[in-house]
């Protein structure tokens, strides 16, 4: 599987980020610093992000699409 951003893997989930906030216990706002790269989600949330969103943690890309350079 290609790696996803973290937003990219909640959007393939089905999931907005207020609704997937709510699922995950945390504000959209903490939920969109995440997907931003301005702050990480702690060990425990990763397995519940993943879990959530149906990816392993090695699909999952913690920094923001536009901060990725194209190979």
């Amino acid at each position: 599987m290609q790696q996803l951003t973290l937003k990219a893997a909640r959007v393939n989930a089905g999931y907005g980020q207020a609704e997937a906030a709510k699922l995950l216990n945390v504000t959209p706002k903490t939920l969109s610093f995440w997907e931003n790269g301005k702050r990480f989600p702690t060990v425990d949330m990763v397995a519940k992000i993943c879990e959530l969103y149906h990816v392993c943690y090695d699909d999952i890309i913690f920094l923001p699409k536009a901060s990725l350079k194209e190979n």
